[in-house]
């Protein structure tokens, strides 16, 4: 099986953050198996413990942070080349009664046989930090 085309991951892509702040879990879901229906393999963010499994690099992202966050590529910043797509992403949610956004490279590369493997990159926020840090205590408990 080929890996994705550029019309497939462009679309994807697409949908990513319009699903994601529609919050339309079955189609985001729905999205993602339409590029990636193998194994999926997570640092996120790139230097913590890698994660291994739809569910636990989407499914449980999803459940945890979508309440609470809004996407949006910054402009300019989606790129689609061969197998792999890469952003800036603008991470818009409301921490300590203020609205803030915290930026994410993120890259992503298809494989032939339907893997995919995700590497983001962004500050991981303080446990002590409001709303985000509560979140990451979840999610990154061996974080500070």
């Amino acid at each position: 099986m080929p890996y994705p085309s550029f019309a497939e991951l462009k679309n994807w892509a697409d949908n990513y953050p319009k699903l994601w702040n529609a919050g339309d879990k079955q189609a985001w879901i729905e999205n993602w198996r339409a590029v990636g229906p193998g194994e999926f393999r997570m640092l996120d963010p790139v230097g913590t413990p890698q994660k291994v499994g739809f569910q636990l690099c989407c499914v449980d992202s999803w459940d945890l942070f979508q309440p609470n966050v809004q996407f949006r590529f910054y402009p300019g910043s989606l790129f689609v080349c061969a197998n792999e797509v890469a952003w800036l992403l603008e991470n818009r949610f409301t921490s300590d009664g203020r609205e803030q956004v915290g930026l994410s490279i993120e890259t992503y590369r298809f494989e032939d046989n339907g893997d995919v493997n995700i590497r983001t990159y962004y500050k991981v926020p303080s446990h002590s930090d409001a709303e985000m840090g509560q979140m990451f205590q979840t999610y990154l408990p061996d974080s500070t």
